[in-house]
C-alpha cells in the first residue's frame, strides 16, 4: 500500500482555513466593538458585500454598519458552524452560520432584545499571501424581537461589554497586584 500523504499540501490547507477563519472572526468582532478598521480588514479592497439593507464595497458597507449598530445599545454576534471549501491555492468558498443579539429600543425608549439568525455565503481569495472575503451575502433565516429584562445588570460587580474602544477586551486594564 502506497502512502500518498502530502504534508506540505495539508499544512497549506490548514493555514488557508486558519486565515479564512481569522477574517470571518475579525468581521464579527469589528461589528460588535464598532471597530471600522477591524471590520474592513476582513475584506479585500474590491470585495462586494450584500447584507440586504446595504450592498457594495467594504468601506461604505462598514460605514453603514458602524452607523446602524451605533444607534443600538449593544450587539453580540455569535458564529456557528463555518464550512470552507478550498478551490485551489487562492480561491475558496464558504457558509457561516450566525446568531446576533441587538439591544434595540421601542418608541417609548424601552429596551428590546432583537435576535437575528442566518448565514453568510462567502467567496474568499488569497492575494499577496492574505486570505480575505471577496464576496459576501447575508441570508436571514429567522428573527425575533422581545421586550428586554436587563435586571441582571443591576447586580454590583457585573462586567458589561462596551464599544468604541471601551470594552475590557480592548483595554485589558487588569488591576495591579496587591502585594
Amino acid at each position: 500500500m502506497t502512502n500518498n500523504f502530502d504534508l506540505e499540501a495539508e499544512v497549506r490547507d490548514l493555514a488557508a482555513r486558519r486565515d479564512i477563519a481569522g477574517a470571518v472572526q475579525r468581521y464579527m468582532r469589528g461589528l460588535d466593538r464598532l471597530d471600522r478598521d477591524l471590520l474592513v480588514s476582513a475584506f479585500h479592497e474590491d470585495a462586494y458585500v450584500d447584507a440586504g439593507l446595504e450592498a457594495g464595497p467594504p468601506g461604505p458597507y462598514a460605514d453603514f454598519c458602524i452607523e446602524f449598530l451605533g444607534q443600538l445599545g449593544g450587539s453580540h454576534h455569535f458564529l456557528g458552524q463555518v464550512q470552507i471549501e478550498l478551490h485551489g491555492p487562492d480561491a475558496a468558498s464558504g457558509e457561516c452560520y450566525f446568531q446576533a443579539w441587538h439591544e434595540s429600543f421601542d418608541e417609548d425608549g424601552g429596551s428590546r432584545d432583537l435576535f437575528i439568525a442566518g448565514r453568510y455565503i462567502d467567496e474568499y481569495a488569497c492575494r499577496n499571501g492574505e486570505w480575505r472575503i471577496a464576496k459576501r451575502r447575508l441570508i436571514t433565516d429567522w428573527v425575533t424581537d422581545l421586550p428586554a429584562n436587563h435586571a441582571f445588570f443591576d447586580n454590583p460587580g457585573i462586567h458589561r461589554g462596551a464599544r468604541r474602544g471601551e470594552d475590557f477586551s480592548q483595554q485589558r486594564d487588569w488591576p495591579r497586584n496587591q502585594d
